[in-house]
């Protein structure tokens, strides 16, 4: 199974204005084509991706929650398209098909449900969809003189609409009266009366009825008193050279709104007394394109100290107030006397980059740096680093990502246009060749951050579609273009030859194999091979046979003499050149063909990617396709891999992201066969032989690799990481390596790149500290601030200086703490007393923690406070700062106060305290595996374990993450888990089933401490022929099946080894006594009032072993759905002690179903297992009544022990199963919702479910939920 593993999205758009909107604890933002919404994880305090709406095909110009819907998204585009999409349920509510460009939408504040439509002049169209698919015109809104930039309903006057003009002005709409139109325009500007100063921003006082903002692109920012039509209040920059792109209103602080500048990047705060920002931030280097408060509540960190302190606080001014009574702390201030709000605000930047800012915090809660606005033409991995990825694209810039983090390292200077094709120069040179639409080609150099060289070779009205850089020949640059060229050129510019064409050249590529060969292809519908040294400018070959233009051309790289090409004619054709012949069509696309990519390992491997949104990936020898991806939203250009990770895919799209996917499953009979010591003559061949049936790999890398493996010479550790690496993706794997290299004791064998990941709790504070000197190296500067001050701030201060003077530094410490100035109090408070200090530090501490201030983390260092600094970052999803603390106080770096905790009248001692720290490093890290494990990073959470050598945990979260391999991998080189690893070999060896690999099924279960029964089990499920079986029996140690069934009828009569019974029966053609035998056991145990699923879940297990046809037997008939209804009842109840709630309701529900479908009377009734259903569900919601107690005692006597189960509870997580999809639309049969990630289908081939609950399920149930007698088998 093809899976996706990580995403890139894109990068906000410039082009439109209102494309950011926010709705609770949701945001949404648009791409050219695509609407990314993000949705708050209370648990962890993150924003995640939640969906991407991709059904717009033109530009999307608007986007909007509706207000009493707030499942409800529209959005319009430039084509006329306006869309109402329910998020949660992640499908189209309503359509409509406007006759023109819609640039303006805007759902009315009338409680109707009605979305206002607008085109660039007007007028303004109401679409009321729930009630018709007709639009009624607002009448007062045509002949408007200047074309409409945006609009905005009033909040409480629900028939009022403000319009803002291009031409500066603003329009105001009363429905049924009459109309204001184009007021409030500004000045001309006498030294440029041609230069526009349009309305960009128009927004209504929440709290007020009469007042408006607008600001013009030029003028700036005026407060207008609507009715009277009057300027209230004209706003001013520092500086005549900024200019406000953007605004919003603060709703939870009155008449604040904050701005953001159109260069610089700068966030401004503002009151609407006063003319000048009260506040300035500079949180980017680009300017902004849009803002939007999030006006969800800010919880309280310590909800605890809250309530202490109010109850502390209540009836204050009745107290009497001596020179010893504590003060209550006013609102922490900014340097300039103003309290910042706790607000976080959504900001876009003109050059794609998306984040949210807190603002009290001052810092960033995400940021996406920057991103790609525009179509992703090409991709292409760095030679010398697999984690380093190029794209270039329609924005005109080519940028460098860290895969493994899914960051933006650099971008090229400048803007060039659009960028065609891109292609890395050979070996550590670390440049790009890039060709352009308008501007030639170029050469970046990455390390310079400079264009080195530029070709303008070709005709300047001509764009160069290809680029290619001679991997064997670094001097030699090939181009081609629509002026019918192919160019070849060294790198400093001299032309070495040029090859006409009759027609436009689309693809070019240069031979692996021979640095003088090339070929290309032409609109002619021709591919043409050329030779370089040859005195002719003709081609040596001319292969035809496209019936459209050729786009794309690629060499294999492991058979000489082969190519592939892509046509528009929506077909992949395969030639020989020697042959002169093509030798293979692959036809599936739907539309024209544009990327390829050959995989470097297995010579038949093709990858496509098409217009139809789609890529494949072709058996090359057969022709035929072994998948199609359906996650993107528009055409598919880029495809790429790396020779050292040769089983990962990158592609990129129009629709703006950038995806990778791992392609391993096609080939994972491999990877298995090297995990279960199959010789290297089984892994390793040469490329002639590559067949999808029985895959060896070709390739130079893992030649080098297998011959280190089988050398012994070198540490086999090692070999083992760089062969995990080499068939894993990216994220994670390689830190987790560097963790096992830590426990091993192997430092020299850590990666570069091991400072920048999780790292072990032992070397955290060495690391932190070594950044800490680089960063105090870094000069940092600060912009001024507007000025406000508290009107008490006289007064207290005078009372204050005659305290001090009269000697009471008590008081004064106080009356400091009521004016705010903590550090004051702090500082002459040891003249009171220590005990004093220690006081006042906690009081610090706490007020800070309700204020949720950072300077809570000196105050609470200080103090020694460490508890409730752990707590603290920990609420806002700190977890590393936690970390980072926690494991420094254990190192004894944190002072340790001597001071009695006031609240406990405790203390501990230094051996206490040293424990006590240790177990709180632990539980962060736990909290932070937690985390990554949530979000789809089973390897990061692995990481998290490790880095506390806990190895069973690591093993734990990489089996539920579903990556075994990797599991394997970890288990057999640090050997602390085994019965961790004995799981995953098990599970894989049921993957050699899905694959029909028996043997080596059986050598993987070998591997295992205690396999005699698994390797029986898999003997009894293998389907073969007699003379198959019995071949397996042999190598698996058992009987012939004929003896088995011997050794069953010896055992009959032996109540007290019911299990070898029912084992040995099941391997012989008598599967049905085996069943029957077992069967009547669970029905006996069962009777029992102290029975337990311990007692029937495992015979349970094994009876699900009985091979597939015989179960579906006539001579079944009257058991199987006794069986299911048995397995599905029992699979509940351990789902539930595992913790896999989200199946325990399809699995009972199952049950029923069963019963009822074969009349099967059961020792738990129907009503029975409503009452269980009825049971579990109030027991997960809290909400147990007296009258329930008893039915929860004797379910929880039913659940056992929870000691059968080696990993940790709780629900499975694929790797990436959350990432949303575009085109690959799914909804699962056991819950109804749209399935995120990777789908498992059911045995009729149209059923799905999630690849987590197919994981879940199988390891309860070994049957499909479908009822059919067959197994279930994702693994």
């Amino acid at each position: 199974m093809v899976r996706q593993v990580a995403l890139l999205p894109a990068g906000c758009q410039p082009w439109n204005y209102d494309v950011v909107s926010v709705s609770g604890s949701r945001f949404a933002y648009a791409a050219s084509l695509a609407i990314y919404i993000y949705e708050l994880d209370h648990k962890y305090s993150e924003y995640r991706l939640l969906s991407i709406m991709s059904e717009h095909k033109g530009t999307v110009t608007c986007i909007c929650w509706c207000p009493e819907k707030p499942d409800y998204l529209a959005s319009s585009s430039l084509d006329g398209t306006v869309i109402i999409w329910d998020v949660t349920k992640q499908e189209v509510v309503a359509r409509h098909n406007h006759k023109e460009a819609v640039c303006n939408i805007g759902w009315t504040l009338d409680q109707q449900q009605c979305l206002t439509i607008t085109g660039k002049n007007g007028p303004i169209w109401l679409w009321c969809f729930q009630n018709s698919q007709n639009l009624s015109i607002v009448k007062e809104t045509q002949s408007f003189a200047s074309p409409v930039t945006l609009f905005r309903w009033h909040h409480a006057k629900t028939s009022q609409v403000a319009v803002g003009h291009e031409n500066g002005s603003v329009s105001f709409v009363q429905m049924g009266e009459k109309v204001q139109k184009h007021v409030f325009k500004p000045d001309p500007a006498t030294d440029n009366d041609n230069l526009s100063d349009p309305v960009v921003v128009l927004e209504w006082d929440p709290l007020s009825t009469d007042y408006l903002l607008i600001c013009n692109r030029l003028e700036g920012i005026q407060l207008v008193d609507v009715p009277n039509l009057k300027t209230i209040m004209l706003f001013q920059l520092p500086s005549a050279a900024s200019n406000v792109q953007t605004l919003t209103w603060v709703k939870s602080a009155a008449g604040m709104f904050v701005t953001g500048d159109s260069k610089g990047g700068i966030l401004r705060i503002w009151n609407v007394s006063n003319p000048l920002p009260i506040e300035n931030m500079k949180i980017k280097g680009t300017g902004f394109h849009r803002l939007e408060v999030l006006n969800q509540p800010i919880e309280s960190v310590d909800s605890s100290l809250n309530t202490a302190m109010a109850s502390e606080s209540k009836d204050k001014s009745l107290k009497h107030i001596s020179s010893t009574s504590k003060a209550e702390s006013m609102a922490f201030i900014t340097q300039s006397h103003v309290a910042l709000p706790h607000i976080q605000v959504v900001c876009a930047f003109k050059d794609g980059g998306i984040g949210l800012y807190h603002i009290s915090r001052r810092k960033w809660i995400f940021l996406r740096n920057e991103g790609h606005i525009e179509t992703i033409f090409d991709c292409k991995f760095s030679p010398e680093n697999p984690d380093y990825l190029a794209t270039s694209s329609f924005d005109g810039t080519v940028k460098i990502w860290d895969i493994t983090t899914m960051t933006c390292l650099t971008s090229s200077p400048g803007n060039e246009g659009v960028i065609y094709h891109i292609s890395w120069a050979p070996a550590d040179l670390n440049c790009i060749a890039a060709c352009t639409a308008k501007q030639g080609a170029f050469i970046w150099d990455v390390g310079k951050g400079k264009i080195i060289n530029r070709f303008n070779h070709h005709s300047l009205k001509d764009s160069v579609y290809c680029v290619a850089w001679n991997h064997i020949d670094p001097k030699l640059i090939m181009t081609c273009g629509g002026d019918g060229l192919c160019i070849i050129q060294q790198v400093d510019g001299r032309i070495v030859k040029k090859y006409k064409h009759p027609s436009p050249v689309f693809g070019c590529d240069w031979s692996p194999f021979n640095k003088d060969m090339l070929a290309t292809g032409c609109e002619d519908k021709i591919l043409r091979i050329f030779y370089l040294v040859s005195s002719s400018d003709q081609p040596i070959r001319v292969l035809a046979g496209h019936e459209a233009k050729v786009f794309h051309i690629r060499w294999n790289p492991l058979k000489e003499g082969i190519l592939c090409s892509g046509s528009d004619d929506g077909n992949i054709r395969v030639w020989d050149y020697t042959k002169d012949q093509c030798v293979c069509v692959l036809s599936g696309h739907k539309n024209r063909v544009r990327g390829l990519n050959w995989n470097s390992e297995i010579a038949n491997f093709l990858a496509s990617g098409s217009w139809d949104f789609t890529i494949r990936i072709w058996d090359t020898q057969d022709g035929a396709c072994l998948c199609c991806l359906l996650d993107h939203g528009a055409d598919v250009y880029g495809l790429t891999s790396h020779p050292s990770r040769p089983f990962l895919l990158a592609s990129s799209s129009r629709d703006t992201t950038v995806r990778l996917w791992s392609v391993s499953s096609l080939a994972q009979s491999i990877e298995l066969s090297l995990l279960a010591g199959k010789p290297c003559q089984e892994i390793i061949g040469e490329p002639a032989v590559c067949g999808l049936s029985s895959p060896v790999l070709a390739g130079h890398r893992s030649r080098t690799l297998f011959r280190d493996l089988t050398s012994k010479t070198g540490d086999q550790t090692a070999m083992w990481g760089r062969i995990s690496k080499f068939f894993a993706h990216a994220s994670g794997v390689t830190n987790l390596w560097d963790l096992v290299y830590i426990i091993q004791g192997k430092d020299t064998l850590l990666s570069t790149s091991y400072a920048k990941g999780i790292v072990h709790r032992k070397h955290v504070t060495i690391f932190k500290g070594s950044e800490a000197q680089q960063l105090e190296m870094i000069k940092m500067s600060k912009f001024g601030a507007g000025v406000g001050a508290p009107s008490r701030e006289d007064r207290l201060t005078e009372a204050a200086n005659i305290h001090i003077k009269l000697g009471n530094v008590q008081r004064y410490c106080e009356l400091m703490v009521e004016l705010g100035k903590w550090e004051r109090a702090l500082a002459l408070a040891p003249s009171v007393s220590l005990k004093y200090w220690q006081q006042l530090n906690q009081r610090y501490c706490a007020a800070l923690s309700a204020e949720d201030n950072d300077m809570l983390v000196p105050a609470c260092i200080a103090g020694g406070d460490v508890d409730r600094l752990v707590s603290f970052f920990t609420s806002r999803g700190q977890l590393a700062d936690a970390m980072l603390v926690a494991q420094s106080a254990f190192e004894g770096s944190i002072p340790h106060t001597d001071f009695e905790d006031q609240q406990t009248s405790t203390s501990r001692g230094q051996g206490d305290d040293k424990e006590h720290f240790n177990r709180l490093t632990v539980e962060v890290l736990e909290k932070l595996s937690d985390f990554y494990f949530a979000n789809g990073s089973p390897t990061l959470a692995a990481c998290c374990h490790l880095a506390s050598d806990e190895q069973k945990r690591a093993m734990s979260k990489l089996i539920r993450g579903h990556e075994l391999e990797l599991a394997v991998y970890i288990g057999r080189v640090l050997g602390g888990a085994p019965q961790e690893t004995d799981i995953a070999l098990e599970l894989l060896s049921r993957r050699c089933e899905a694959l029909g690999k028996w043997e080596l099924g059986l050598d993987l279960l070998q591997l295992q401490t205690r396999s005699s029964l698994q390797q029986a089990k898999l003997c009894a499920r293998c389907s073969s022929s007699m003379a198959e079986i019995n071949a397996l029996h042999y190598k698996a140690g058992l009987p012939s099946m004929e003896e088995c069934e011997t050794k069953g009828k010896a055992l009959q009569s032996s109540p007290a080894d019911v299990v070898n019974c029912v084992m040995f029966y099941l391997l012989s053609p008598a599967c049905e006594k085996g069943l029957q035998i077992g069967l009547q056991h669970i029905r006996d145990k069962m009777k029992l009032p102290d029975w337990s699923v311990d007692d029937v879940f495992p015979l349970l297990q094994l009876l699900g072993c009985i091979k597939t046809e015989k179960l579906q037997h006539a001579r079944c008939s009257s058991m199987i759905f006794e069986l299911l209804a048995l397995s599905a009842y029992i699979g509940a109840l351990v789902a539930m002690k595992r913790q896999y709630y989200q199946i325990v309701g399809p699995l009972l529900a199952h049950a029923k179903v069963m019963m009822q479908k074969g009349n099967v009377k059961l020792s738990v009734s129907q009503d029975q297992i409503d009452e269980t259903c009825m049971v579990f569900k109030a027991a997960i919601d809290n909400r147990l009544t007296p009258e329930l107690e008893p039915l929860y005692k004797t379910l929880m006597q039913h659940f056992g022990s929870l000691q059968d189960w080696a990993l940790e509870l709780g629900p499975d997580c694929a790797g990436s199963s959350n990432l949303p999809s575009h085109s690959d639309i799914q909804v699962s049969v056991l819950s109804g919702d749209r399935i995120k990630g990777q789908a498992f289908f059911l045995e009729d081939g149209q059923s799905a479910i999630s690849l987590n609950e197919a994981l879940m399920w199988a390891k309860v149930n070994p049957f499909s939920p479908l009822g059919s007698g067959v197994r279930i088998n994702p693994f």
